[in-house]
């Protein structure tokens, strides 16, 4: 187990904080084993604790789950931000122990371009001062990501068959090398070139890899398919020419669609028919599902992703059906988010919450009677809910919902809408109204013993069906 004097005179080790009963721990303990032996060749050092047996040193590294990984160096840690299987955790700790840009030469090349999936060298001249400033900038905003390496011979350029100056891609995938044609002075368009071209035209997409495409900006487009599929490989294959058309528009990937079911009906598809396709825009928040792709794959993505490249393509909006409204509180749903959230004369106060949410049966009796005083006042001040599981949030909204419940308010007049940090109180949400609403409408409460509101919600949650939350 290493303590502080363990950790203080490495130049870089990687622990992992752990505690025996963990899933999570169990899970990542062969990929953890496996990297620690292949990294032994390279002299970095991997080790673990225990935090139900050193509860102090777990304490004192601030560790909150598990299981917790931190790069030390020389004793100084820094959150672990890499991948949790073996190649992800070994291509991780390499990085790490090199410095942001390798120098490269004649003899170090070849065995440079073979040390990652990505490797970005840079041929440029002692003398191309603000190029290599470039070059370093992406390189040390990047290096947890990416390896960069530098040749300043000439040689080393004539020998990789550069015509210097150049920046190159070197890959495993796709074509193995691919070069930079803009400004190597423009930092941002070099970044923007190696995020584009250090993924697959196509590569299978899960938890490890996912932050890896989220982070690139661009839509992400889903082939959904079960793995035993048999036409599998070949509709990949096919799909690849479409990837590469759209190539700095969309990623493409494919994925496992029977673990990853509930990721296809967030998407709007059925999670029953397979194969199908999906656009997910996390920057835009908007979907756009493909569920039937008919006797030929290629063609119907095809047309698919041509219209939405035109912006033609309308993104899916799930929505329940209007309700009849006989409650205190307002029902919305997806089909009325404009008319009922942007109306402009009234101050509008939405909960967004899940029906299996413990949290949310706690707060349902104390948010009906915030609707029951403002009763009076609806012309001027709304009190909604809705199920933010069986409704979507329209691009209108300009926000997602990830957590619950979430309560957000949107003062008359404007179009920004305020996140609700406060006590989930009735008389913290009337005074929260009362402050920030365009109306100022103020409501008197008749005098409630706080612990008999929050009985009355727990008496309610006590009874309501069990369901286990996500």
């Amino acid at each position: 187990m290493p303590a502080p004097r363990t950790v203080d005179p490495e130049p870089l080790i990687l622990v992992e904080f752990f505690a025996p009963w963990c899933g999570h721990c169990q899970a990542l303990k062969p990929h953890y084993e496996a990297a620690a032996t292949e990294l032994k060749s390279e002299n970095i050092k991997l080790a673990k604790v225990d935090c139900t047996v050193e509860e102090d040193l777990c304490s004192e590294q601030d560790v909150r789950g598990y299981p917790t990984l931190k790069v030390f160096r020389n004793g100084v840690a820094k959150e672990y931000g890499g991948p949790r299987k073996t190649e992800g955790i070994i291509s991780y700790m390499k990085k790490q122990a090199l410095p942001a840009v390798s120098t490269v030469t004649v003899d170090s090349l070849a065995d440079f371009k073979a040390k990652d999936k990505v490797v970005i060298v840079s041929f440029l001249a002692d003398s191309d001062k603000k190029d290599l400033e470039a070059f370093t900038k992406v390189a040390e905003k990047h290096r947890d990501s990416y390896l960069f390496g530098h040749a300043s011979a000439a040689d080393a350029a004539k020998a990789a068959g550069v015509d210097a100056p150049a920046v190159i891609v070197y890959r495993s995938f796709d074509e193995p090398e691919v070069k930079y044609t803009g400004k190597i002075s423009d930092s941002e368009a070099l970044e923007k070139f190696i995020k584009q071209e250090s993924v697959p035209l196509i590569d299978e997409v899960g938890p490890d890899n996912f932050m890896t495409y989220a982070e690139a900006g661009l839509p992400l487009a889903y082939y959904f398919t079960d793995p035993e599929y048999k036409d599998k490989d070949a509709d990949i294959e096919k799909l690849k020419s479409i990837a590469k058309e759209h190539r700095g528009k969309l990623n493409f990937v494919w994925i496992d669609a029977i673990k990853f079911v509930n990721h296809a009906k967030g998407l709007n598809l059925d999670g029953e028919n397979w194969p199908a396709f999906a656009i997910q825009d996390l920057q835009a928040s908007t979907k756009y599902p493909l569920q039937d792709l008919g006797n030929d794959a290629e063609k119907s993505v095809g047309d698919f992703v041509s219209q939405f490249a035109k912006g033609t393509l309308k993104p899916s909006i799930k929505s329940q059906p209007v309700p009849e409204q006989d409650g205190p509180v307002f029902v919305l749903v997806a089909d009325e988010f404009d008319k009922v959230v942007l109306d402009d004369k009234k101050d509008i106060f939405v909960e967004f919450y899940a029906p299996w949410c413990g949290h949310c049966k706690k707060l349902a009796p104390i948010w009906d009677s915030l609707g029951e005083a403002y009763s009076s006042h609806k012309d001027k001040v709304v009190i909604a809910k809705m199920d933010a599981t069986e409704n979507d949030i329209p691009p209108s909204g300009g926000f997602s919902v990830g957590s619950f419940p979430t309560i957000k308010f949107k003062k008359a007049g404007t179009k920004e809408f305020i996140d609700y940090e406060g006590e989930r109180t009735l008389d913290a949400f009337v005074e929260f109204v009362a402050e920030h609403g365009k109306n100022k409408v103020k409501v008197e409460l008749p005098p409630v013993n706080e612990t008999t509101e929050e009985a009355a919600a727990e008496k309610k949650e006590e009874h309501a069906p069990k369901h286990e939350e996500l």
